[in-house]
């Protein structure tokens, strides 16, 4: 793995497998200009958030929309790599993103209190890139971030229904991604090392799923002219999933999707309202919350009261 790839994307190295990353909404709310639409839809805090990944270069996906460089994924195997403890990627996490804060701490616009929470987050997004699933040692990651009081959110691929079906402790949230309603387009969207053998694989996840005692969310990333289509597919799926939310979201034209998809394949907010609602009628739900920003909905049979996280 070049991690000077991922250096000059300003990511930092964590050990031999791992990284960190400044999200946008982190900075954003360091400097008083908004904050993520999950602090909108569940109340954890942007500039207390981890965003980070045990498996930086790892993923059975190449999808087109995804933002992050995928030609230098290493595959699936990490069987020749210097696997690191759950502990130490924690730790060398929470240290690389204060040198990734540490310019926020003399400026104006940041208040001294609100410096101090960031440097110490209590929320990790295990999302940032590659495919968490496949670091061999997750239910210990999990379990050293509920030790040190952390609320995660896990976001995966559902590529491994397996390792699912074995999670312990669970993440406060479970994120699947669910990339398309049917195998053609889920293949084509995706270019996945399974090929159609993946929607399937995505299928048997979200069916373990239903059966985990935590929060579940599934990601619909809606790309024109791709998967934006047949709300009543999607439906189906999510129907049966025991799922407590669907974000429905728009792909971004940012990072290295630029090179991939072109800016017309981007949803306005008023595009995703309006495929939102429909998949929401297919359903019989509703959408109880939205980010004009980020272009997301969030639909829900109810408006769940409970969605918010009570954290300091």
């Amino acid at each position: 793995m070049d991690k000077t790839v991922y250096e000059k994307r300003r990511y930092k190295m964590v050990g031999s497998h791992s990284a960190v990353k400044l999200c946008t909404w982190t900075r954003n709310s360091l400097v008083g200009k908004g904050h993520c639409y999950k602090e909108e839809f569940y109340n954890v805090k942007s500039h207390r958030c981890l965003q980070m990944t045990p498996v930086v270069a790892w993923c059975e996906h190449s999808c087109l929309f995804c933002w992050r460089p995928c030609e230098f994924t290493q595959g699936t195997s990490m069987k020749d790599v210097k696997i690191d403890e759950p502990e130490d990627i924690i730790n060398n996490a929470v240290e690389a993103q204060r040198k990734l804060l540490i310019g926020f701490k003399g400026n104006d616009k940041t208040p001294k209190k609100m410096y101090e929470e960031a440097i110490n987050p209590n929320q990790a997004a295990i999302s940032l890139a590659g495919e968490p699933t496949l670091y061999p040692k997750i239910n210990g990651l999990l379990d050293i971030f509920k030790k040190k009081n952390f609320t995660t959110f896990l976001v995966t691929n559902g590529m491994n229904p397996k390792v699912l079906e074995q999670l312990s402790p669970l993440p406060t949230q479970l994120y699947i991604t669910l990339v398309a309603g049917n195998p053609k387009d889920y293949a084509k969207i995706t270019n996945s090392c399974y090929k159609e053998k993946g929607f399937q694989r995505l299928l048997d996840s979200i069916n373990v799923m239903k059966s985990l005692n935590t929060r579940k969310v599934l990601r619909l990333t809606l790309v024109k002219d791709y998967n934006m289509k047949n709300p009543g597919e999607y439906a189906k799926i999510i129907e049966n999933s025991g799922c407590d939310f669907v974000e429905a979201k728009a792909y971004m034209h940012v990072g290295s999707s630029i090179e991939r998809l072109g800016r017309e394949n981007m949803p306005s907010f008023s595009e995703i309202k309006i495929f939102s609602k429909n998949l929401a009628d297919e359903l019989g739900w509703k959408i109880i919350d939205e980010q004009e920003v980020s272009r997301v909905c969030l639909i829900a049979k109810e408006d769940y009261s409970w969605r918010k996280i009570n954290k300091d």
